[in-house]
């Protein structure tokens, strides 16, 4: 016979700090209407790029890409005020970071206005001291743009959250050997999925296919 539930044996824990700052921005996010896109984008060269660069990862290409691909499609680099869409001149690029108190957003400010190597130094800086508990708010606030990368752990394609009042968030996937068809027959390439989630009241599908055809160029080709 089934027992009925306690709940008593359920231990209640309020939602503080920083995971009560993100439950927040995901409710007004999940307001908004949102699509998704996504590209598969040969990461050879990307890889290539981070052992040219000492020091330097995968998420420090995808963000200086990033960088690139907002200013090449400024419509991109905006926020959502309301029924305003605020755009800015720089690309400043956020980069989700998984903490013990939950999830941060710091912000690598300027970022298109940096080289790899500067991009790698500031990213170690300010994940290392996200993990810490030693951000301040000049670090997680500004952001136009934010990365979501759980391809280390794994995950192939997901739908990132937009983080409002940003109007766009991309994902990125794990990098898989696929074999690529070609005239000659093709050959095996490491391909990673890329989702782009934007706020329909500020992006057009086919901006925001513009932005990722750009970023797709800037990561097949990063130097």
């Amino acid at each position: 016979m089934t027992q009925p539930l306690d709940l008593d044996e359920g231990q209640r824990t309020e939602l503080k700090g920083m995971r009560r700052t993100a439950a927040r921005r995901m409710v007004t996010a999940w307001e908004a209407p949102v699509f998704h896109l996504t590209v598969e984008v040969d990461m050879t060269e990307a890889s290539r790029a981070k052992i040219v660069v000492p020091g330097a990862t995968v998420t420090d290409v995808l963000v200086r890409a990033t960088a690139h691909a907002l200013i090449f499609v400024p419509a991109v680099n905006v926020h959502v005020d309301g029924e305003a869409v605020v755009s800015f001149p720089r690309a400043h690029v956020g980069i989700a970071v998984a903490t013990d108190k939950g999830l941060t957003v710091p912000i690598i400010h300027n970022a298109d206005q940096l080289n790899l190597e500067e991009i790698a130094q500031r990213r170690r800086d300010i994940v290392g001291r996200a993990r810490s508990g030693g951000l301040g708010r000049d670090d997680i606030t500004g952001g136009t743009f934010t990365i979501s990368n759980l391809g280390m752990l794994g995950v192939t394609r997901f739908d990132a959250i937009v983080n409002a009042p940003q109007a766009a968030i991309l994902a990125v996937g794990a990098t898989i050997r696929r074999h690529v068809w070609t005239e000659d027959g093709g050959s095996w390439r490491p391909i990673a999925e890329l989702t782009l989630t934007s706020d329909h009241r500020a992006l057009d599908g086919a901006v925001a296919a513009e932005f990722l055809g750009a970023l797709k160029t800037k990561l097949e080709a990063p130097l």
